[in-house]
């Protein structure tokens, strides 16, 4: 199965081709924030660099979120287009277990990856390796970071996975003892998307196919705060 995986979640824009779980090419761009300029010329140049058209294509997997709300747009806009083009399999899988998909499966060790959602908050979920397959223990969510660490268990070893900013550190100034911030395994691993993508369930509504923001903007907060007595207007779809 020859696989176009891509992520612009985040900060860093990274895109991967694979084929039966062996990366062929991957490209990651970590200097620049308009991912929407460098997505195509990215794909294309990777699929040049291998010799492969877009027919060779059977799949494509997009991380669908949380993170930022242009970046998950950009991403999820191009796999839904691509897919809807070739008439290939399209895959939407966590940005977040892409994250715990990056440590090897030796481990049992509880994973929680999670993002900065700015104010002291964080979006966040925890996963564990079951039997080698990584399982999803607390669902995807969108917490202030102190809501997450006390939800963490501690009678057992933690790897926080995510850059511990200076905000973040101020709201939880200790840890426990049994938490471990890994910041090296902050950035999305596109070769990890797509084995996910590989053996998880194709979407069968492309065209309805939309990210998971897991909160809404800041304008439409700001909107409901001035307007109490309105209940929200919903101009797109959210999950």
């Amino acid at each position: 199965m020859k696989i176009l995986a891509l992520d612009t979640s985040n900060h860093p824009m990274s895109v991967a081709l694979v084929e039966d779980d062996q990366l062929k090419a991957t490209t990651t761009l970590n200097t620049v924030r308009n991912h929407s300029i460098y997505v195509l010329p990215t794909i294309d140049e990777l699929m040049r660099r291998v010799n492969w058209e877009p027919t060779d294509l059977d799949r494509v997997v997009v991380a669908k979120g949380p993170g930022s709300y242009t970046g998950i747009r950009i991403a999820v806009t191009t796999a839904k287009t691509l897919a809807m083009t070739l008439g290939i399999d399209l895959v939407g899988i966590s940005s977040l277990a892409t994250i715990a998909a990056g440590i090897a499966p030796v481990t049992d060790t509880l994973l929680v990856p999670f993002f900065d959602a700015r104010r002291g908050n964080v979006f966040a979920g925890s996963y564990r390796y079951q039997n080698g397959q990584l399982t999803n223990i607390l669902p995807d969510g969108h917490f202030t970071f102190a809501e997450l660490i006390d939800q963490l268990p501690s009678d057992g070893p933690v790897y926080l996975l995510g850059e511990l900013t200076k905000k973040l550190q101020a709201a939880v100034p200790s840890l426990p003892a049994n938490i471990q911030v890994i910041e090296s395994a902050a950035m999305v691993s596109t070769f990890a998307l797509a084995k996910l993508g590989a053996k998880a369930q194709p979407v069968t509504d492309i065209d309805n196919f939309i990210p998971t923001y897991l909160r809404i903007t800041e304008a439409e907060a700001n909107w409901q705060k001035d307007h109490p007595n309105q209940g929200p207007i919903e101009y797109v779809k959210e999950v």
